[in-house]
């Protein structure tokens, strides 16, 4: 079985930074993309940022300049560097990865449980 566990989560002041990471375990046979999702209370999930296997990456515009995404491929991981945190970046942050498992040799859509970012004073 495949499995997505975030960490790093927590409260941040406005204007601080904060690093939330992901790693992904189990009968792994390959990873494409990785991506990180948020959603604030009230609001739909929304795609924050993404990296293929390759390293090509794509941000939202809320958080381009401000927010770094980055994997190890070794250690089937991926980052979220988050800088110049606003309150509006407040959200549940969730991981996503397309993995090919050596159960099932196709790729399936996983998600982590979720990490809470607070951005307050």
């Amino acid at each position: 079985q495949v499995q997505l566990v975030e960490s790093g989560g927590g409260l941040v002041q406005p204007g601080g930074s904060l690093r939330v990471s992901c790693a992904a375990s189990g009968s792994i046979f390959s990873i494409n993309a990785m991506r990180w999702y948020r959603q604030a209370p009230g609001k739909e999930r929304e795609l924050v940022a993404g990296i293929t296997s390759g390293g090509r990456t794509n941000y939202a515009d809320s958080v381009k300049g401000r927010f770094t995404i980055s994997r190890d491929n070794a250690k089937n991981t991926v980052s979220l560097q988050m800088n110049s945190l606003k309150p509006e970046d407040t959200a549940v942050y969730y991981c996503n990865a397309d993995i090919r498992s050596w159960v099932v040799l196709s790729y399936h859509d996983y998600w982590g449980q979720g990490t809470q970012v607070t951005v307050s004073s």
